[in-house]
């Protein structure tokens, strides 16, 4: 299957491109506003699992470019920016393609992170209300410590929990994801859920700033 990382430049899009490419025979490309920036990290990527025993390719192109003809595309971008990065890559999203969002919106002051919703109560319902009609969109890997996610040398031992409104798209993401050792993952319903997962996130930041040992703190269900 074939994974564009559309931000696969930042923290969680690194993440996943590395644990994908590490864990999984699925065909990763970094996508950038930024082609140039795209290719190098695509290419660093490429040296890290390389000095793990782990031959693979990973391309980078412009995003649009690295949507086209995937099968499931990841905005692993900032909140603020990822209407206009779904504007910029619409052309090549069609039925055929599943849209994948971890993005949260949050807000910091003096007292730590907040969740910061858009008017539509989610970041996964901006996302679907922005694609072309007929792409399905599933929300996921919200919750995941970005540094936890790219360390190749840490078990991951996390849950991740996903959201969605077509079933066959939510349960092709489920595989994926499952596909990433060490990652469990729970369907949480909906996209009229998607408030109460991402809004774990900020939760889960604030845990980090104030408690010694929890920098890489995730979610586990028993």
């Amino acid at each position: 299957m074939r994974i564009a990382l559309l931000g696969g430049t930042g923290d969680i899009g690194e993440g996943l491109a590395l644990r994908w490419a590490y864990d999984t025979n699925h065909e990763v490309v970094v996508g950038s506003r930024d082609p140039d920036k795209a290719r190098a990290k695509a290419e660093e990527y490429e040296t890290e699992l390389d000095s793990r025993g782990v031959d693979c390719k990973i391309t980078g192109f412009e995003n649009e470019m690295a949507a086209d003809r995937a099968d499931v595309v990841v905005f692993a971008v900032p909140p603020y920016h990822i209407r206009g990065v779904i504007e910029d890559v619409a052309g090549v999203l069609d039925d055929d393609t599943i849209v994948v969002t971890p993005a949260v919106g949050m807000n910091r002051d003096d007292d730590g992170m907040h969740y910061s919703p858009p008017n539509v109560g989610s970041v996964t319902a901006l996302v679907r209300d922005t694609v072309p009609d007929a792409v399905p969109v599933v929300g996921a890997f919200h919750n995941l410590a970005a540094d936890r996610l790219a360390n190749l040398d840490v078990e991951l031992a996390l849950d991740t929990l996903v959201v969605g409104d077509d079933l066959d798209a939510k349960d092709i993401v489920v595989r994926l994801a499952t596909d990433i050792d060490g990652l469990t993952v729970h369907d949480a319903g909906g996209i009229a859920n998607a408030p109460e997962v991402e809004s774990l996130t900020p939760l889960l930041i604030n845990l980090a700033m104030n408690n010694d040992g929890l920098h890489d703190v995730g979610i586990t269900f028993h």
